[in-house]
């Protein structure tokens, strides 16, 4: 019989370390209250547990909740065997590419303020989607680090296995992306939203095989069920973090988040158009453009981390040969085949770009 105790499942169960349990962080609570409601509903089951109605005492301890804090510094020393000094600075070299990857993304539509214009993006660069892939491709060294800095051979295994696999599915997702930048004819975030703005259509419609390619990706990026190996519990006992805690292991946490944020807020702007209502040029649909662009953005981006999370209580997780064997033999012919058809349908319909 299913236990629909979404609650049981965000303090950590009967499983993983005690300290970890006290530590976790609000939005881990608010998956698992997601992936519980998912799988309820499913199943068209009740929950056993009753909840107050944002969740938000969930991840806290009873300790912690008559403190109204959350000491992140509790237990946090690692083991004596760990280098201090590479443990420290492992989860900080995953988090800050995480973080700089939103310096590029597009919010919203320029808004007027006290008579003065501003853009809903810290820097419109030229090369935004390639400032994004060198940014999540810096975050790895972070994991090999701390795998290595564990001085265990388990959490250097599961570095091992995310370095593999970043490099596998990023070399798909990067290939794919190319059709699109050649309808776009930029690598500005903002151009490529204008871009669908002018043409009437999102390239969702336009891409459709393009955009399963690059969502299947981010999740084998970001390291999400089913392609969760670097983290395998019943394989490597917690993955690369498993000799980390308190502050240390929330960084990498915060990290895993934050690399979904990016990833859904790429797919949003290369494929559903930004900021952009649906179908913006349409006549009659024009009264959807009262509603502030910003809130279209935000409101596409948790459309897709909820798919994330959907997926995460749908689907079993992968072997790690079916893993390879997926990236290399499935989807980097896919991305080359896609971009090759594409280019020709660009030119055959003449909407190269000028």
């Amino acid at each position: 019989e299913l236990s629909c105790s979404w609650k049981h499942s965000a303090l950590g169960g009967d499983s993983g370390p005690a300290h970890r349990n006290e530590r976790a962080e609000f939005s881990i609570g608010r998956e698992e209250r997601g992936r519980g409601r998912v799988l309820c509903s499913d199943q068209k089951l009740r929950p056993v547990v009753t909840m107050d109605p944002f969740g938000p005492k969930e991840p806290v301890t009873p300790d912690q909740r008559h403190s109204g804090c959350v000491c992140p510094y509790c237990g946090s020393e690692p083991p004596s065997s760990m280098p201090s000094m590479m443990s420290s600075a492992a989860p900080v070299m995953t988090l800050i590419p995480a973080l700089a990857a939103f310096a590029v993304v597009p919010f919203g539509d320029s808004v007027v303020l006290f008579g003065r214009k501003i853009d809903l993006v810290v820097a419109d660069v030229n090369v935004g989607i390639l400032y994004i892939f060198a940014l999540s491709s810096m975050g790895v060294y972070g994991v090999v680090l701390g795998a290595w800095a564990s001085n265990s051979k388990y959490p250097l295994l599961g570095g091992l296995r995310s370095s593999a696999q970043l490099i596998s599915y990023e070399i798909a997702v990067t290939m794919t992306l190319v059709s699109v930048i050649l309808t776009a004819g930029t690598l500005s975030l903002v151009e490529i939203v204008e871009t669908q703005q002018a043409r009437g259509l999102w390239f969702a419609f336009a891409q459709p095989v393009a955009l399963v390619l690059v969502f299947i990706g981010g999740l084998a990026e970001t390291n999400r069920i089913p392609f969760d190996l670097p983290e395998a519990e019943t394989e490597l006992t917690g993955g690369f973090h498993t000799e980390y805690s308190g502050w240390r292991f929330s960084m990498f946490f915060l990290a895993e988040y934050a690399n979904i944020i990016v990833i859904s807020a790429v797919v949003v702007v290369m494929f559903f158009g930004g900021w952009l209502p649906p179908f913006p040029n349409v006549t009659w649909l024009s009264f959807l453009g009262f509603v502030p662009s910003w809130m279209w953005f935000v409101g596409k981006i948790f459309m897709i981390l909820y798919v994330f999370i959907w997926l995460r209580a749908t689907l079993p997780r992968y072997r790690y040969d079916q893993l390879m064997r997926l990236g290399w033999k499935v989807f980097l012919p896919l991305s080359l085949f896609a971009v090759v058809a594409y280019s020709g349908a660009l030119v055959a319909l003449d909407w190269v770009p000028q």
